[in-house]
C-alpha cells in the first residue's frame, strides 16, 4: 500500500500522548535522514473547533473526519471509551477502510474500530485495563492480551499507551522497510522492534482468600516458595481430603492448586528478576523450579518473554 497521506481522527476527550505518537512518527519531516514525506493531517467534528484534551487543553484539527476518506492510513487514537459513538465518524472509518486504507488504533482507539464492526471474526488487542471489557462490548472480536500490537492487514490494534509506537514502526517496517523504520526509531530514541508483549507488564496479585482454612496454606505457601509442594501437601496442611481441598481451593481462588502455585513462582521470580542480580538458575532454585529451563518456560508461557528480555526492561540494580 502507498503511505504518504496519514489522517489522526480526533474524538474528545483525546489522549494527548497517545494522539502525540501518530504525530511523532508520521508528523516530522524527517526527510535528511532518507524518510519519505508523509502528509499529516488531524480531522475532528468539525475544521477549527478546538477538541479537548484528557490532560486540559485542546488540539485544533485542520480538518473535518469527511476529509479522510482517500487517507492511506487513518490512525485512531485513545479516547475516552463511551457507550457510543458519533455515527458520522464510525461511517468515515468504514468508507475510508473500504476504499483502501489502512486503520491503526492505539490504546483505547480499538473501541472505535471495534464498533465500526470491521474488527468482527478478526484478533484485536488494547490496554490491559481495558480487554475485558473490550470482549464483553464486542464479542465477535478475538480479543488478546499476548501481544503489543495485532496485525489483521488493513487494520492494525496498538496495546496500551506506548504499545502505539511499536504498532506505528511496525506499520512502517511493513511498508517502507526496516531502514526506514529504523531512522525513524533512532530519532525518537526507541527501540525499534520490543520483544514479548504486554502481559509482562500486568502485575499478577495474590489472590484475596476468604476461607479462614485456607488463607494459612496459602501463606505458607508463599513464605516457602522454594520447597516442593502438592495437592497433596497442602491438603495435609489444610487438615482437608485432597478432593475438599481441589474443590474449596478452586472456589475461593477461581484457579487450581498447580496453577496457582505456578503464578505464585512466576511472579516471585519477576521480583527477583527486577530487584536482584541473581542468575536465572539461582532464581528458578529461589522460587521453587527444579531448573532453570522450567522457569524460562513457565516464564515465557504467564508473562509472554523470557528471564533475560523481562530483566533488561525492568530491572533496577
Amino acid at each position: 500500500m502507498p503511505l504518504r497521506r496519514v489522517a489522526a481522527l480526533l474524538l474528545e476527550p483525546m489522549s494527548v500522548f497517545e494522539y502525540a505518537v501518530a504525530a511523532e512518527v508520521f508528523g516530522l519531516d524527517r526527510t535528511d535522514d532518507g524518510v519519505p514525506a508523509f502528509e499529516f493531517i488531524t480531522a475532528g467534528p468539525a475544521p477549527g473547533e478546538p477538541v479537548a484534551l484528557n490532560t486540559g487543553g485542546a488540539i485544533v484539527p485542520t480538518h473535518r473526519w469527511s476529509d479522510v476518506l482517500d487517507a492511506d492510513l487513518v490512525v485512531l487514537p485513545a479516547s475516552e471509551i463511551l457507550e457510543e459513538y458519533p455515527g458520522e465518524l464510525l461511517e468515515v472509518i468504514r468508507e475510508a477502510h473500504a476504499r483502501g486504507a489502512t486503520v491503526l488504533t492505539i490504546c483505547s482507539g480499538a473501541f472505535t474500530l471495534a464498533a465500526t464492526g470491521l474488527l468482527d471474526g478478526k484478533r484485536a488487542t488494547t490496554h490491559w485495563r481495558y480487554l475485558d471489557l473490550l470482549a464483553r462490548r464486542y464479542p465477535e472480536v478475538d480479543v488478546t492480551i499476548d501481544v503489543l500490537y495485532v496485525d489483521n492487514g488493513s487494520l492494525i490494534t496498538g496495546a496500551g499507551t506506548s504499545a502505539g509506537i511499536d504498532a506505528c514502526l511496525h506499520l512502517v517496517r511493513r511498508e517502507l522497510g526496516a531502514g526506514v523504520a529504523n531512522a525513524i526509531a533512532r530519532r525518537m530514541v526507541v527501540p525499534p522492534q520490543r520483544d514479548g508483549g504486554q502481559r509482562q507488564y500486568v502485575r499478577t496479585p495474590v489472590p484475596e482468600c476468604t476461607a479462614d482454612s485456607l488463607q494459612p496454606v496459602l501463606l505458607h505457601v508463599l513464605d516457602n516458595l522454594h520447597e516442593p509442594h502438592s495437592v497433596t501437601s497442602l491438603a495435609q496442611r489444610a487438615v482437608m481430603s485432597e478432593r475438599t481441598f481441589a474443590r474449596r481451593f478452586s472456589a475461593e481462588t477461581g484457579t487450581t492448586p498447580h496453577r496457582w502455585l505456578l503464578q505464585q513462582r512466576v511472579l516471585r521470580a519477576r521480583e527477583l528478576l527486577e530487584r536482584s542480580d541473581a542468575s536465572v538458575e539461582q532464581v528458578a532454585a529461589d522460587v521453587g523450579f527444579s531448573s532453570a529451563a522450567l522457569l524460562r518456560s513457565h516464564f515465557q508461557t504467564i508473562v509472554g518473554t523470557s528471564p533475560q528480555r523481562y530483566r533488561r526492561a525492568f530491572s533496577t540494580t
